[in-house]
């Protein structure tokens, strides 16, 4: 589980910006927002950001996401991009690093992750862990004459000079230790703990653009206990598919595709033989059953995918997302997570994922305010409600709702949102 997540001179956040993850003292719905990881230490399993539009709630999400992706992307030369942008509204911080912490729980430990990177090299990359109260280095990678040089604790971490050399020689300037380490036959009991939560518990974000059934599709068409959650969630959500079919059908692999397999350095040599000799893929094929009442009864028709909305699809995408997330505990990010829903079918959402305990998490960024109506009030924690907000200078402050006094004394965070108390909302010119 994340416990909290730092950024800064990344696109809109100039200065740096902290999502804290730890729960406050208070108790409300505790058993469905809350698990405690350490004696001392309980996190939320649920965060909803609020803001205008352009300021920065989908670049807070974008950091971690932008993260996830660059720690095991391989570079197969010096002058692949890291994927990192600066802010740039400013003379000066296009020229320094950008600068990313992040603190998490992996396999009962506490670990903290730093990373310092720029759009081509990395200066700092560096993983402790906690052993006691104090955190243990377990390595620290620098830059020196454009060049990665590593270093392990001994005192944390057996590795042989061997082993050092061959990680050191293959992590690139441009890219993370992790995906030099992955090409590496040893074993670092500590630092593969953190390796693995990287690599297994951060989903890719969702994003409004995102094409949800062709995800939910193949989970439907792997596993009927998936099929049967899905049915049973649009059946709460009043729709009339009873059913939904998935055939895969073999089609003719294009030019295109066996050009980008054959040039493909990361994928397995059998695999690619595999797939260039079959010369085939298979396309997915969704039919949905709606089952209506009319005056001669009950009857079933058959519609195909292109024929459902897409707030059916993204629903059904969404879900299927979030019954991995749950079932695997994992951490998911999604941009605009109303984008498409009904309001009621929104709230059904969150509910569902609430009620499903477990150490999976959630971030969403929405512009859906009635949703603060739920503060401590049937759905949200004063503590899961976050705020961005963009200054003259274009740089994007991101703050915590606890953050305001007197929260008790508020009848309507719906209204006090809307009448500016909590800032975070467009300066509309009058």
């Amino acid at each position: 589980m994340i416990q909290e997540f730092k950024l800064k001179n990344y696109l809109s956040f100039r200065d740096e910006a902290a999502l804290n993850f730890e729960a406050t003292k208070e108790d409300y719905m505790e058993e469905q927002h809350v698990v405690r990881v350490a004696d001392d230490v309980r996190l939320l399993r649920l965060a909803v950001v609020y803001g205008a539009n352009a300021s920065g709630k989908s670049n807070l999400l974008q950091g971690l996401e932008t993260l996830r992706a660059f720690w095991f992307d391989r570079k197969s030369d010096l002058d692949e991009p890291t994927g990192f942008v600066p802010f740039l509204l400013d003379t000066e911080t296009p020229e320094r690093p950008s600068a990313f912490e992040l603190k998490f729980w992996a396999d009962g430990k506490r670990y903290w992750y730093l990373l310092e990177v720029d759009r081509k090299h990395v200066h700092s990359e560096k993983l402790y862990y906690y052993g006691s109260k104090q955190p243990t280095l377990l390595f620290v990678r620098s830059l020196e004459n454009g060049q990665s040089v590593i270093k392990f604790n001994p005192q944390a971490v057996k590795v042989s000079n061997v082993v050092v050399e061959e990680i050191t020689l293959k992590c690139l300037p441009n890219m993370s230790f992790f995906a030099a380490r992955n090409r590496v036959n040893c074993s670092l009991p500590l630092i593969d703990t953190a390796r693995d939560w990287m690599k297994n518990e951060m989903m890719p974000i969702i994003l409004p653009s995102t094409r949800m059934f062709q995800y939910a599709g193949s989970k439907i068409y792997e596993s009927e206990e998936i099929k049967k959650y899905l049915l049973d969630f649009m059946s709460r959500a009043d729709s009339n598919i009873t059913n939904i079919n998935i055939e895969k059908e073999k089609m003719p692999l294009p030019e295109s595709l066996r050009n980008a397999i054959a040039a493909d350095q990361d994928l397995p040599a059998a695999a690619k033989e595999r797939l260039l000799g079959e010369n085939t893929y298979n396309k997915m094929r969704a039919v949905f059953v709606h089952t209506v009442h009319n005056d001669r009864g009950e009857e079933s028709y058959e519609l195909p995918m292109q024929m459902q909305s897409d707030g059916t699809q993204r629903a059904l995408g969404l879900e299927a997302a979030l019954y991995r997330a749950m079932n695997d505990e994992r951490f998911l990010s999604i941009d605009e997570m109303e984008s498409s829903l009904h309001p009621d079918l929104l709230e059904l959402v969150i509910k569902e994922y609430l009620e499903k305990k477990g150490r999976s998490q959630l971030i969403f960024t929405t512009h859906y305010d009635p949703l603060l109506n739920t503060v401590d009030n049937d759905l949200l924690r004063k503590d899961s409600v976050f705020f961005t907000e963009k200054d003259e200078s274009g740089n994007t402050r991101l703050y915590p709702l606890t953050e305001f006094r007197r929260l008790n004394k508020i009848s309507s965070f719906q209204r006090s949102y809307r009448s500016g108390m909590f800032g975070a909302t467009p300066k509309i010119a009058k």
